[in-house]
């Protein structure tokens, strides 16, 4: 089992950055995989990227070369960077984790993009 924390949502405008960041309540470095899913509203939750527990990261194709995952195993904490940020990046952002057949989820953490 694990908890999952998220921080640094926000408010920002188009093209700026955010660092959304995932605290887990316990060591990380032997779960194999952890992620970020967006949800917009009304609709249903989408995955946006995976680090694994290597370091090898995977991105949706709507992200890929904007945003960044990354995953620092002696904080116990995944990261999002995103960059140049445009308004139908507005989300709910959720991370996980999989461990053995279970997947975890924190409370997610509002993004919003706007001038």
């Amino acid at each position: 089992q694990v908890q999952l924390v998220e921080s640094g949502g926000g408010l920002v405008q188009p093209g700026g950055s955010l660092r959304l960041s995932c605290a887990a309540s316990r060591n990380i470095a032997s779960i194999n995989l952890m992620g970020w899913y967006r949800q917009f509203p009304g609709k249903q939750r989408d995955w946006v990227a995976t680090v694994t527990s290597g370091g090898g990261t995977k991105y949706a194709d709507s992200t890929e070369g904007r945003f960044t995952i990354s995953r620092d195993n002696a904080k116990n904490t995944v990261y999002l960077q995103m960059n140049s940020l445009k308004p139908e990046d507005t989300a709910v952002y959720y991370c996980n984790a999989e461990i053995m057949l279970n997947v975890f989820w924190g409370q997610g953490t509002q993004v919003t993009v706007s001038s």
